[in-house]
């Protein structure tokens, strides 16, 4: 298996957690790197939340050495502020500095973020450039193929970051306008590899370790980042690596160690959320973790009702037979 390396930083191996709002928090972000991954990114933050101080985003940023390294993803339509910014949290402990060119979001979008930038390329690159200006870590780039599929243009966007100084581009096989639905594309990663040559890393319909091994065989990039699959199965990543190592097939994680899982999630998120707040967003975690188990449709919509942590804890044992 590879290892990997972005600027000055080189990864254990190429399997990466993808940035994903509302998902990969701190406590999600320390199970997958238990689990072997080999970056972990942050979900994304506002250059201007960080800007006014808003109490929230403060929270996001919240790093832990255990989870290193960890790529922290900022957005934001303004080159100042994004350079501002990058010069403004070059001290805090990330390893990474990405620049979000992906989110399909619409609020996101409507502000000229995200992945409405792909529609502007030359407003792309001076973000790019007043980033990379202002860091003093390694700057990469988070983009799709393109805004819709009249406007396919992630290889000129990546030669356009990879001339402003980005050291390696991530690229998701689907265009705005798909969102999520449809197959990803896996020719535009492989096209993207062909015309840069900083690292790519590719993104999309990465589900198992099979599609993993294909994503690397057929678009010659050198990473893979597990995104939507990896909601619920932080040992996707285990399953990939032992794979990508030595061929070796991981067996599913069983039962005891499901409930182990969501128990240990749930017990870090009360850490750094307080309860009120970890038992309300362990509802979504739960439903991820039980999707498709036996007896875990019915009690689903008694762990969305739960108001304590103790709760929580007896209905997830009683999905899993630990009563």
């Amino acid at each position: 298996m590879s290892s990997l390396t972005i600027g000055n930083v080189t990864l254990s191996n190429n399997v990466i957690l993808a940035p994903m709002a509302g998902v990969t928090d701190l406590p999600f972000r320390l199970l997958c790197k238990e689990q072997g991954a080999g970056l972990v990114c942050m979900e994304m933050i506002s250059a201007k939340a960080v800007l006014y101080h808003n109490r929230n985003t403060e929270e996001l940023m919240r790093i832990l050495p255990e989870e290193r390294p960890v790529s922290l993803q900022l957005f934001g339509s303004d080159p100042e502020i994004m350079g501002e910014i990058a010069a403004q949290i070059r001290e805090r402990p990330f390893d990474i500095l990405d620049i979000n060119m992906g989110c399909p979001v619409p609020k996101v979008v409507n502000n000229g973020e995200g992945s409405a930038l792909m529609k502007n390329p030359k407003l792309a690159e001076a973000i790019i450039r007043a980033v990379v200006g202002a860091s003093e870590k390694p700057v990469t780039v988070k983009i799709r193929k393109g805004f819709d599929a009249e406007h396919v243009n992630a290889v000129e966007i990546a030669k356009r970051a990879e001339d402003a100084g980005a050291a390696a581009v991530a690229v998701h096989g689907r265009t705005r306008e798909q969102f999520y639905a449809g197959e990803a594309d896996w020719e535009i990663i492989a096209r993207v590899k062909e015309g840069v040559s900083i690292p790519v890393i590719g993104n999309g319909d990465v589900k198992d370790a099979g599609s993993a091994v294909r994503l690397l065989a057929e678009t010659g990039c050198d990473g893979v980042m597990v995104g939507r699959a990896a909601r619920g199965n932080p040992w996707i990543f285990r399953e990939i690596t032992a794979y990508l190592e030595n061929g070796e097939k991981q067996t599913p994680p069983t039962a005891r160690e499901k409930c182990d899982c969501i128990l240990k999630h749930a017990g870090l998120m009360r850490e750094v959320k307080g309860e009120y707040t970890a038992v309300r967003e362990m509802r979504k975690h739960v439903s991820w973790y039980t999707f498709g188990y036996p007896n875990s449709a019915k009690l689903r919509g008694k762990i969305n009702t739960a108001e304590s942590m103790e709760e929580l804890e007896r209905l997830v044992r009683e999905i899993f037979g630990e009563e």
